[in-house]
C-alpha cells in the first residue's frame, strides 16, 4: 500500500542506509536518475550522483554527519547529457539518537516551471482562438450575402466582360471564405480509433519527402515500445504534416529533419497528470525562430514569413489539444524542436 502511495508521488523519494547506499526509490526517483529500481538499488551515493552531482552527495555526507535536515535549492543535477534543476530536502531518520537512514526528497522545479508555462499558453491560445472564431463569423454572414448577390448578377447580365467582373468577385468570395474556415479551425470532433502512431509519422514523411525537390534529409528515431494509441488519424496526419513543413521551410528544403519518439512518464498536460504520454519531436536544423515569434508562433495570422497564412501552426496546436494534448517549441539557431505530447491511457492515473 505505502509503494503504490510512494510511485503515484511527483516528488522523487530516495531512502539510504548510513552507509549510504539506496534502499528505495519511487518511480519519480527513477525518472530524475533515468534507470530502473532493480539497477539503483544497492548502489552507493557515490556511484549515484559523484558525476552528475557531487554537491548533492556533500550534502548527503553532511546530513549523515551532522544528523541535521538541510534543504538545497535550484541544484544542477546532470542526466544523459541533459541538466534538470532540481531542490533537495535531506531528513535523517534517527533511532537511539543514531542516524540509521536518510530520506532523501527531490523536487524537479523546471518541471512544474513546464507546467505554468503550459497552462498560460492554452489559456492565451484559447481567448485567442475564441476572439478569431468571433471575427470569422463576422466576415462570413456578409460574404455569403455578397456572393450570392454576385451570382445573382452573373445571371441576369449577357456581356462576357460584365461578367468577368461578377467572377472575379465569387471567385474572391470563396478564397475568403476557404480562409474564414481555416482560421475557425477543427470544425468536427475527432474520429478516434486504435492505430500505431509510426504509422501515421511514416505517411507524413513519406508526402513531405515526395512534396521535397532538395536535398532534404529526414531521419527517423523511433521507440517500437510505444503502444497503439487512440487517435483520429486523419487529423494526426494534418497536424504533423503542417509542423513537418514548417520545418522543410526553415531549411529552405535542403537541410535535416530528425522526427523522434519516446515514452514519457507522470507527464502533465494543462491540468490532467498522466501516467505516461507519448512525446514525438520533430527537429530541424533550419535558421530557427526569431526570440519575439516564440511567444506567437501558434497565434492564427501570426507568421514568418512573407507567403505564409499564420494558420498551419495554429491548427496543428487545435487538432492536438482536440486529443487532450499538446504542442511545445524551442529553438535556437540550427536546432528548432516542435514536441508533441499525446496522453497514453486515461489522465490522473
Amino acid at each position: 500500500m505505502h509503494k503504490r502511495v510512494l510511485d503515484n508521488l511527483t516528488t522523487a523519494v530516495l531512502l539510504f542506509n548510513r552507509d549510504l547506499t539506496l534502499t528505495y526509490i519511487n518511480a519519480a526517483g527513477e525518472i530524475i536518475l533515468a534507470d530502473r529500481e532493480r539497477h539503483l538499488v544497492g548502489h552507493n551515493a557515490c556511484q549515484l550522483f559523484k558525476l552528475s552531482n557531487p554537491s548533492l552527495l556533500a550534502n548527503l555526507k553532511q546530513c549523515l554527519t551532522m544528523a541535521e535536515p538541510l534543504v538545497a535549492y535550484s541544484t544542477i543535477f546532470s542526466r544523459l547529457g541533459q541538466s534538470v534543476t532540481i531542490n533537495l530536502s535531506a531528513t535523517p531518520l534517527l533511532q537511539d539518537d543514531q542516524v540509521q537512514e536518510v530520506l532523501v526528497e527531490l523536487q524537479q522545479i523546471d518541471h512544474h516551471l513546464r507546467i505554468t508555462k503550459d497552462e498560460q499558453l492554452l489559456a492565451q491560445q484559447n481567448t485567442a482562438r475564441l476572439l478569431v472564431r468571433g471575427l470569422a463569423h463576422e466576415i462570413k454572414n456578409p460574404l455569403g450575402g455578397l456572393r450570392g448577390a454576385a451570382q445573382l448578377l452573373d445571371l441576369e447580365l449577357q456581356s462576357p466582360e460584365l461578367k468577368e467582373y461578377t467572377q472575379i468577385i465569387m471567385a474572391e468570395s470563396d478564397r475568403l471564405q476557404a480562409l474564414m474556415d481555416k482560421m475557425l479551425g477543427p470544425n468536427k470532433l475527432p474520429n478516434k480509433n486504435t492505430l500505431n502512431i509510426h504509422e501515421v509519422l511514416e505517411r507524413v514523411r513519406s508526402v513531405v519527402q515526395a512534396e521535397s525537390i532538395g536535398n532534404l534529409s529526414i531521419q527517423c528515431d523511433y521507440d517500437p515500445s510505444i503502444p497503439e494509441i487512440h487517435a483520429d488519424k486523419d487529423q494526426l496526419i494534418q497536424a504533423l504534416l503542417n509542423i513537418t513543413r514548417n520545418a522543410v521551410q526553415a531549411t529552405e528544403g535542403k537541410g535535416n529533419i530528425l522526427i523522434k519518439t519516446r515514452i514519457h512518464r507522470h507527464v502533465t498536460i494543462g491540468r490532467k497528470r498522466h501516467k505516461i504520454a507519448l512525446k514525438c519531436d520533430i527537429i530541424d536544423d533550419g535558421l530557427g525562430i526569431e526570440p519575439e515569434m516564440m511567444k506567437q508562433i501558434f497565434y492564427p495570422m501570426v507568421t514568418g514569413r512573407a507567403d505564409g497564412t499564420g494558420l498551419g501552426l495554429s491548427i496543428a496546436q487545435a487538432l492536438i489539444n482536440q486529443h487532450d494534448g499538446l504542442i511545445e517549441c524551442s529553438s535556437e539557431l540550427g536546432h528548432t524542436v516542435f514536441s508533441i505530447f499525446l496522453p497514453l491511457g486515461t489522465g490522473n492515473e
